[in-house]
């Protein structure tokens, strides 16, 4: 697919998703490396544009620059933000909120602290990022696995075999301690994000580092 064809589906994805006001998000693409520009009014809507543009076949990688611009009145103050952040922090039946920390400065959050699975570091995440007023969340959670496990190589390598949406055979599994490497081919950026998520999902593991190739 040329990058001219591949913008046109990127554009017109952007236009039919009914959460993005796209009139403001310009699309560039460099032999199938998407950037994305302009701004947006709220940062659920920047997460959102960048997701949709992972999930078009042909999109090779992403880099994100579009800029959050709140509407005029729109902004919240920071004790609020980090009052709501809690909130449903605690709410969330998948994050321990005792074990997290939030941090809010003019719209920023970060999040501090420690979680057990790589679900509840991303669960969080996704908690805080439609509030009102955010206009960016840095996720600094780290993973403390609750128990070790022996042969992480093998519990990921039946995780991609149970899945029917990747093509197991072409992605190879190295692990190192507690730092797991993929290496191989799929072909579309949602095998890709597949064979992570089996990867996190395992206990013991501690990085993830991803060479899979989109082919």
């Amino acid at each position: 697919m040329s990058d001219l064809s591949l913008r046109k589906i990127i554009v017109e994805e952007l236009e039919f998703k009914p959460d993005i006001d796209a009139a403001s998000i310009g699309v560039a693409v460099d032999n199938g490396v998407v950037s994305l520009s302009g701004h947006v009014n709220s940062y659920a809507q920047k997460v959102s544009a960048e997701r949709a543009v992972k999930g078009i076949k042909g999109v090779r990688a992403v880099a994100d620059e579009i800029q959050v611009r709140l509407e005029k009145g729109a902004g919240t103050a920071d004790d609020i933000i980090a009052t709501r952040a809690l909130n449903i922090i605690k709410w969330s039946a998948d994050v321990p909120d005792g074990d997290i920390k939030v941090i809010v400065r003019n719209g920023w959050i970060t999040l501090e602290g420690e979680v057990d699975w790589q679900y509840q570091k991303e669960a969080a995440e996704r908690a805080v990022h439609k509030l009102s007023g955010v206009i960016g969340v840095e996720n600094r959670l780290s993973l403390v696995p609750r128990v070790d496990v022996v042969d992480i190589q093998h519990r990921i390598e039946e995780a991609l075999k149970r899945n029917a949406e990747v093509g197991a055979k072409e992605i190879h599994v190295r692990v190192d301690g507690d730092v797991v490497r993929l290496e191989g081919r799929v072909h579309l950026w949602r095998e890709r994000r597949i064979a992570e998520r089996a990867a996190w999902s395992v206990p013991g593991v501690r990085e993830v580092e991803d060479h899979l190739l989109l082919a």
